[in-house]
């Protein structure tokens, strides 16, 4: 009378680890790539934001000085959040680079240690430019090449 088995033999456990190491190998990179395109995504979103807190603040008081903290000219906004995401870990701080009593200039700078550090950085200005330094600067239409 055969005995019935009972359990895996080692070349079916060998075979499901290499199937699952196949797909974290394809699967975690992509999830990586997910992450920071919206980190990307958000740090685009929060400078349109900040502009459009900028424009606000000219519609009430006829300029753009002083709207960093501090009553600054430049610096961290007082007039908008500091940091993208705004929920969340912090990827980018958000900075008011230039401001006179006509234009501004608003920027987003990766956090060290973030998934986008040394990556470049994404400016706006009140003329509507969308520039930065590469790799990050050339990414305004789409964050996938990150």
């Amino acid at each position: 009378m055969p005995r019935q088995s009972q359990g895996f033999t080692l070349i079916e456990l060998m075979i499901t680890m290499v199937v699952v190491g196949i797909l974290a190998a394809i699967a975690i990179p992509s999830y990586q790539g997910y992450v920071r395109r919206t980190a990307c995504e958000d740090a685009k979103g929060a400078l349109t934001g900040l502009a459009n807190a900028m424009e606000r603040y000219r519609a009430q008081r006829g300029d753009y000085l002083q709207a960093a903290a501090g009553q600054a000219d430049t610096g961290a906004p007082a007039i908008f959040a500091t940091q993208s995401p705004i929920e969340g870990t912090p990827q980018f701080n958000l900075t008011i680079d230039q401001a006179t009593a006509s234009t501004y200039t608003v920027k987003a700078n990766p956090i060290a240690g973030s998934l986008l550090a040394g990556q470049g950085d994404l400016t706006l200005t009140s003329a509507g430019i969308r520039a930065g330094s590469a790799p990050l600067g050339v990414m305004w239409g789409s964050c996938r090449g990150i």
